[in-house]
């Protein structure tokens, strides 16, 4: 039940990434609603991260929390935001994602 709850903070942590990024592009009250989008993404990643942290060891889920919100994060920026989808870049986002398969795989719970 953990990894799921890893998993949900880390899609979380894309919300608040994606709507830093979406705040930076819009001025006004249209601004505002995303940065209210921001810290409510904020606090249910954090949230989440902190329950997960309470039977997964540390180092294994702020790892794999970091790693989804990364793939996640490029991912949005390439769809959303029309990113460059180089070959380095997936390149190297298929290694990040075999990283994170591969911790969930060696941990020991």
């Amino acid at each position: 039940m953990n990894w799921i709850l890893l998993i949900i903070a880390g899609l979380f942590e894309v919300g608040f990434a994606s709507c830093l990024g979406k705040a930076k592009e819009t001025t006004g009250i249209i601004s505002t609603y995303w940065m209210g989008g921001f810290f409510l993404c904020l606090t249910i990643s954090m949230v989440l991260l902190y329950k997960a942290t309470q039977t997964l060891p540390i180092g294994t889920a702020y790892a794999v929390w970091t790693g989804v919100g990364a793939v996640g994060t490029v991912l949005v920026g390439i769809l959303v935001f029309k990113e460059p989808a180089t070959f380095w870049r997936i390149f190297f986002l298929s290694t990040l994602i075999a990283s994170i398969i591969g911790l969930k795989f060696v941990s020991s719970h």
